[in-house]
C-alpha cells in the first residue's frame, strides 16, 4: 500500500450518491477507508457501514479526523462521513448520514444495524421515534429519561442532552431522585415522575432560558431497548456516540464496530460530561445582538499534560475543542437567549447555532480570515470550532461576521 499523504484544505464536498451506487462501489473495493467527522452521527454511520464491509469481507479502515486533514492511498477507495472534502465517495451531512448508512449496508445484502443507525438519527438531534428506522427497529416510545445506564443519579448526572443543577453532580442527583420515594422496581409511573423531574430541574434552573424547556424534551419519552444491549435506551446510546466521538475517538470507532468498549465508552461519556458541565457552569457570559459569548478556562484534564510526543499534544487540543463544542450546544440549548453561541477558552474556540441562516463553520472560517489567524476550522452550519486562535481577536472578528 502507498504511504498515505495529508492534503490540507480539502476542495468542496463530492455530491452524495444513491445508496445502491455507494455500495456497488463498496463491494468492489480492495480496501476502503473511512474517514469519519468527529461527531455522534458520522460515527455511528460509519460503524453501520463498517460492519456492513465486515460482513462482505471487503478489508477497510476507520479513522476519525477533522475536515483540514485527509489521507490518501493509491489503493484505497476513501469514505469520508460528515465533513466536506475530497474522497471517492461522500456521506457528508450528519443529519442524513445515519439513514443513508442503513440503506447502504442494506444494498449490500447485509444485516443492517438499524439501532446504531438510529442512535446516530437521535445523536443528530433529530427525532428518534419520527424515523421509519424506529419501525426497523421495532422500538416504540416509553415513559422515562434518555439515559444509557440503568443506574438513574448515574445516568442524570453525566447526561448532556440537558443542563440541570445535578449535572456533574452524583450527590445532587441522588439527592433529588430521593425526593421521589421512588419504588424498587420502576414502573411507568416513577419513570413520568423521573422525567417530570428532569424537566422541571432543567427548565427553572437559575439563567435557563425558555428554549430550556424545549430542548429537554430532546431527553425525554426515549426508544427503550431490551436486555442485551449495550445501552439503556437510544437516547442514550446517542449521548455516548457523541461524547467518545470526541473525546475518545478510538474508543468510539470500536464502539461503533460492535466490541466490547461499553465500559471504556461510559468512562469517556461521564469524563466528558464532567468537564463540559462544570466549564459552562463556571463560564462568563455576554449578550450581543445575536450571539452569546461564552468565555470559560479550557476544559483540560488536571493531569494532562503537553509534555509527551507531539501526537499526544494534537490529540489534547482535539479533545479540549470537543468538549467546548459540546459546551457551545449545551449554551445555545439551555442558556442563550440568542440563537448562536460562541465559545472561548485561550486559543480555542466554538460556536453552535439554531439559527438556520447562520452557518456557524463559515462564520468561524471568515472570523480566522479576518482576524489574519492561520487557525483551524471544523465542523458543520450548526455547530464548529477553531483551533490556534487568539481569543480576544478572534471575539471581535466574529462578533464582525455575525453583526
Amino acid at each position: 500500500m502507498s504511504t498515505a499523504a495529508v492534503m490540507e484544505s480539502p476542495p468542496p464536498e463530492t455530491p452524495t450518491p444513491a445508496p445502491d451506487e455507494v455500495a456497488d462501489a463498496l463491494a468492489d473495493a480492495r480496501f476502503v477507508r473511512v474517514v469519519v467527522a468527529p461527531d455522534g452521527a458520522s460515527l455511528a454511520a460509519s460503524g453501520v457501514v463498517a460492519r456492513a464491509l465486515r460482513e462482505r469481507a471487503v478489508p477497510f479502515q476507520i479513522r476519525v479526523r477533522r475536515a483540514s486533514a485527509y489521507a490518501v492511498a493509491d489503493d484505497a477507495l476513501t469514505l469520508r462521513v460528515g465533513s466536506a472534502g475530497l474522497a471517492d465517495l461522500t456521506l457528508g451531512d450528519p443529519e442524513t448520514a445515519p439513514a443513508t448508512a442503513f440503506e447502504v449496508a442494506r444494498e449490500l445484502g447485509t444485516a443492517a444495524d438499524a439501532r446504531l443507525a438510529l442512535a446516530g438519527v437521535a445523536a443528530s438531534e433529530a427525532d428518534p421515534a419520527a424515523s421509519t428506522l424506529a419501525d426497523a427497529a421495532g422500538l416504540d416510545r416509553a415513559p422515562g429519561v434518555g439515559i444509557p445506564v440503568a443506574d438513574l443519579a448515574d445516568g442524570l448526572g453525566h447526561s448532556t442532552l440537558l443542563h440541570a443543577p445535578f449535572s456533574a453532580d452524583g450527590d445532587a442527583a441522588d439527592a433529588a431522585l430521593a425526593e421521589l420515594e421512588l419504588p424498587a422496581d420502576l414502573d411507568d409511573d416513577a419513570r413520568r415522575r423521573i422525567a417530570s423531574l428532569a424537566a422541571v430541574e432543567t427548565a427553572t434552573a437559575s439563567g435557563a432560558t425558555p428554549r430550556a424547556a424545549e430542548t429537554v424534551a430532546r431527553a425525554l419519552n426515549p426508544l427503550r431497548l431490551g436486555d442485551g444491549a449495550p445501552f439503556a435506551t437510544i437516547e442514550g446510546y446517542a449521548d455516548v456516540l457523541c461524547a467518545v466521538a470526541r473525546e475518545e475517538p478510538g474508543t468510539g470507532v470500536a464502539l461503533a464496530l460492535g466490541h466490547d468498549a461499553r465500559t471504556p465508552a461510559l468512562d469517556a461519556w461521564r469524563r466528558h460530561a464532567r468537564h463540559v458541565h462544570a466549564a459552562l457552569r463556571s463560564a462568563d457570559t455576554a449578550r450581543h445582538a445575536g450571539v452569546f459569548v461564552v468565555r470559560t478556562s479550557p476544559p483540560t484534564d488536571a493531569d494532562a499534560t503537553d509534555s509527551d510526543t507531539d501526537s499526544n499534544a494534537d490529540a489534547r487540543r482535539r479533545r479540549i475543542a470537543g468538549r467546548l463544542r459540546t459546551v457551545a450546544r449545551l449554551a445555545r440549548d439551555f442558556r442563550s437567549p440568542e440563537p448562536t453561541v460562541l465559545v472561548l477558552a485561550e486559543s480555542v474556540a466554538a460556536a453552535a447555532t439554531h439559527d438556520e441562516a447562520v452557518d456557524v463553520a463559515g462564520v468561524l472560517a471568515r472570523a480566522v480570515e479576518n482576524a489574519g489567524s492561520d487557525a483551524d476550522v471544523d465542523g458543520t452550519a450548526r455547530e464548529a470550532d477553531a483551533l490556534g486562535v487568539d481569543a480576544d481577536a478572534f471575539e471581535t472578528a466574529a462578533r464582525e461576521v455575525l453583526s
